[in-house]
């Protein structure tokens, strides 16, 4: 907050975790009463003694160690678990407002039924036996009109979202899809287009980082964003390139404001000169060197100068400098990657400049996933002879993964209702209505959907929109599987979570969901376990797992960290690392990266791009404790425009693009591109019942055009134009 009215110390903060709560609910509200003994909740009951339970954080993707202590039947506070070596033993702002995440007033309390126009707002409460016969009813009813795979399913980031794939397995549709899809997908083609899987940065132990679009001092992920600050201690060297001066600038020893789009010339002219200079030692270890020497002979410093806007000099010196630090040295891999139709060809820049520098599977450069030791227990899918012979968003794009897909295309086969209807949608934990470009087309694929059912902690606007709306239970109120986890260099660990608190109003965890509803469409032998008995299975391997996360809260596998590949081939078609890519050849795509200069927005337009801060997770927001940090989005943009279009820092303005506007306080930002504007995703919430970013500033859903990847499908986040004006 620039006028810091809204600061909090950190002590404030968690003192406020509960009394927040309180405050937002009445002391006398339902939410307060089933909290504690009715004799006590004038506030005169006893100090009861306070009690300690490790758990694991689901505030983001990144599940940190947690202990929640606990008094007289409320989580008190959450603290971070010494024992994480993942999280560094820390946790963030938004791990500490986990408290208020539980006790939101806007928690979902009972399941109910839409009564009238989709996106009205008029409910009706229903039981659960109600709520789960009328849904079984209509999976069914679809399922034999159109077969199965005319349900769509899509989980979110979360423990039981293996239940929801589970169930989308053994009920017989393929058209499963999730969060993916909007983030990382690009990366992750390009790497296992390059390595064969999807690296890790050991950025603890590296010399020279450069970090391109990424942001993880604010989109935090552990245990990077806290290695980068030990990491520049130890004397490495970090190069930023973004078009906004962001926070992980401000702690970068370079940055350089590199025009949007083109990230590829940089990296080519970067290859060039290592290849050039001979500064790459063993061509031995990679598949196409010969090929890829000729195709960058072009890819001169003095060219990618008039792309990207980085002096040739800056780029030939860079060169040198990361690979004299080789191989304790690397081009950040990063998490998310929607931002262009060209993303996987741009990931595939970086992820090659990482084969020149050599190091793979090596300290201070990529890793690869070490070995955690928990296993995916087996279930049968059954084969229904009447479905069609491939997903929905099949065979529109190369290189989609077919366990992940593409909302985006998946999206536009609804509308089309080709090359088959999909009636159905079985969401959980997902927001698309705020998280996926051109909000607009999400409605309108929804009228071609007979049955939308929502399980979620709160009305979301995805929910909003739902025929039924089933509560779900918070990660503190549940019983979750193993779930196993990457922390570079740090760990490979695994975690579980027990009920710290009994399930709240009339929640229930999503595998009780889920086998309520197997059992009304004779399913219920596929999910005929406990969740103990499933943790089990999970553990076979690993003798004495389950009690060591119960004793400290997680299970560190002592796996190698370095050499995992000593000998043995990578999984790539050639076996080592690919420059020039084998299964691009074969899909008839380029099989080297090949530059195109991006769209440029009229002398009117802005390109916008987006991200979140690191109190916000996606759309996961509405959180008293958070939002007293920000509580709305702004549009940032550069001084130099803003003064021709005669608009000054705090002016309500209207950002428009071909797909929708809205509107919000326009922030002046010395540090962003000229022709660049950036908000944060998550505001601007049609569901009334997001109390707190209802109506509050701007949705990039409503914004944001919908470009797709050309390769894997990933949604592009950053090609779209807007205009801006000023409004009353």
């Amino acid at each position: 907050m620039k006028d810091g009215k809204n600061n909090i110390s950190r002590r404030g903060f968690l003192k406020s975790s509960v009394a927040a709560a309180a405050v937002g609910a009445g002391i006398n509200s339902p939410l307060v009463k089933g909290l504690v003994p009715r004799a006590h909740a004038s506030g005169s009951r006893p100090q009861g003694e306070v009690t300690s339970q490790y758990t694991a954080c689901d505030m983001c993707f990144n599940r940190c160690g947690m202990i929640a202590r606990k008094q007289n039947g409320v989580i008190k506070k959450l603290d971070p678990n010494p024992n994480c070596r993942k999280s560094r033993g820390m946790i963030c702002a938004k791990g500490n407002a986990g408290v208020q995440h539980v006790y939101s007033p806007d928690r979902l309390k009972y399941p109910l039924m839409r009564k009238g126009k989709r996106g009205e707002g008029k409910w009706e409460r229903v039981s659960w036996e109600t709520a789960l016969d009328y849904t079984a009813e209509q999976l069914l009813k679809i399922a034999d009109e159109y077969t199965p795979c005319g349900v769509m399913f899509t989980p979110g980031v979360d423990s039981q979202s293996r239940f929801v794939q589970m169930f989308c397995d053994v009920f017989g549709s393929y058209n499963y899809t999730n969060h993916e899809s909007m983030c990382l997908l690009s990366r992750n083609r390009a790497y296992l287009d390059t390595f064969g899987e999807v690296p890790t940065g050991d950025v603890l132990h590296s010399k020279y980082i450069i970090i391109s679009g990424s942001n993880p001092m604010e989109a935090i992920m552990t245990p990077d964003t806290i290695d980068f600050i030990q990491a520049k201690k130890n004397g490495c060297k970090i190069v930023v390139l973004d078009p906004r001066f962001t926070k992980t600038a401000a702690i970068a020893d370079e940055w350089h404001q590199i025009r949007p789009g083109t990230d590829m010339a940089f990296f080519l002219a970067l290859s060039h000169v290592i290849v050039k200079e001979e500064r790459f030692c063993c061509p031995d270890k990679t598949y196409g060197y010969d090929q890829f020497v000729e195709h960058i002979k072009d890819y001169t410093p003095e060219w990618a100068e008039k792309e990207c806007g980085i002096p040739a000099e800056d780029i030939t010196r860079i060169a040198k400098e990361i690979t004299e630090a080789a191989p304790r040295a690397m081009v950040y891999p990063g998490r998310r990657s929607s931002d262009y139709e060209g993303s996987t060809q741009i990931m595939r820049s970086r992820a090659i400049v990482n084969v020149l520098l050599d190091n793979w599977d090596r300290p201070g450069g990529l890793m690869a996933s070490r070995e955690v030791g928990v296993s995916s227990p087996d279930y049968e899918i059954p084969w229904i002879p009447e479905n069609p012979p491939d997903r929905v968003d099949a065979g529109v794009v190369p290189g989609l993964f077919n366990h992940v897909g593409s909302f985006q295309i998946m999206r536009e086969a609804i509308i089309r209702q080709e090359p088959y209807p999909v009636r159905g949608w079985f969401s959980f934990k997902t927001n698309f209505m705020q998280t996926g470009a051109n909000r607009q087309k999400t409605i309108r694929m929804l009228e071609n959907i007979d049955f939308f059912v929502n399980i979620d902690i709160m009305m979301t606007d995805s929910a909003w929109f739902a025929d039924g709306v089933l509560p779900g239970n918070s990660f503190l109120e549940r019983d979750d599987p193993v779930h196993a986890l990457q922390g570079s260099s740090a760990c490979a660990c695994a975690f579980i979570r027990e009920p710290v608190i009994d399930d709240m109003f009339d929640s229930r965890p999503p595998l009780w969901i889920i086998k309520e509803l197997a059992k009304r469409m004779d399913l219920e032998h596929h999910f005929d376990f406990t969740m103990e008995e499933f943790r089990q299975k999970q553990v076979k391997d690993l003798e004495g797992a389950l009690e060591v996360m119960r004793q400290d809260g997680i299970y560190f596998n002592p796996s190698k960290a370095y050499g995992i590949y000593e000998g043995d081939p990578m999984k790539t078609l050639s076996g080592i690392k690919e420059l020039y890519n084998q299964r691009y050849e074969q899909w008839g795509i380029e099989p080297m990266p090949v530059y195109s200069p991006p769209r440029n927005p009229r002398d009117d337009q802005f390109r916008m791009v987006v991200g979140r801060p690191a109190f916000f997770t996606q759309s996961r927001i509405n959180n008293e404790l958070l939002t007293e940090f920000m509580e709305e989005n702004t549009l940032h943009m550069n001084p130099e425009p803003a003064l021709k279009l005669g608009l000054e820092d705090g002016d309500m303005v209207e950002v428009e693009s071909s797909a929708g506007k809205g509107r919000l306080r326009l922030e002046i930002d010395e540090g962003i591109e000229k022709q660049t504007v950036y908000m944060v995703t998550g505001f601007g919430a049609l569901s009334p019942q997001m109390s707190l970013i209802y109506n509050k500033g701007a949705s990039i859903a409503e914004v944001l055009e919908d470009e797709r990847d050309s390769i894997c499908g990933n949604m592009a986040m950053h090609e779209t134009f807007v205009n801006v004006r000023k409004v009353s």
